[in-house]
């Protein structure tokens, strides 16, 4: 890709930096309940976790047939201090900090530990509209929230703007 790039357009995007954090999912079976009064929770006073919920009830999809699901993200200041750990024992951190905050949560079926490499934008790509053509023949054009910012406007914004890029090459 880096041959494609002229030397600005390299510089502005090495210049963009992002959070990194985990994220952890515990999947049940089906009938299982979770005894908690609530969809999602942002936790504030917690060095390792930031954000929980239980999926199918935010999303609104609760059935008999499909098990509940917990998410699980950490925050940045616990990623990145783990960004390199096995991740076995950053499982078995982040379950230690979810038994103490919820401790009715039953025993998943399976438990699945990513590493959220590229999170958050912390510095997005300065003076951007939403992309970059890096190339015209043929047409190259990146976008995202790295250009932008990380939210869904930002992502909405991104979007909008690699249409407009690539309309005059339709």
């Amino acid at each position: 890709l880096f041959t494609v790039l002229n030397e600005s357009q390299k510089q502005q995007l090495e210049s963009v930096s992002y959070s990194s954090r985990y994220a952890l999912g515990l999947f049940y079976e089906a009938g299982t309940g979770i005894a908690v009064p609530w969809a999602a929770q942002y936790i504030t006073d917690n060095p390792c976790i930031r954000f929980i919920s239980i999926d199918n009830k935010k999303r609104n999809i609760e059935s008999p047939e499909m098990g509940p699901s917990v998410v699980v993200h950490t925050t940045v200041t616990f990623g990145s201090q783990h960004l390199d750990s096995d991740p076995a024992e950053v499982q078995h951190i982040i379950l230690s900090h979810l038994q103490r905050i919820v401790p009715s949560l039953p025993q998943p079926s399976s438990i699945k530990c990513q590493r959220w490499r590229y999170s958050q934008v912390t510095r997005a790509l300065p003076n951007c509209p939403g992309q970059m053509i890096l190339h015209t023949q043929p047409l190259l054009i990146c976008g995202g929230d790295g250009f932008t910012r990380s939210n869904f406007d930002g992502c909405i914004e991104s979007a909008m703007s690699l249409a407009e890029a690539v309309k005059p090459h339709l």
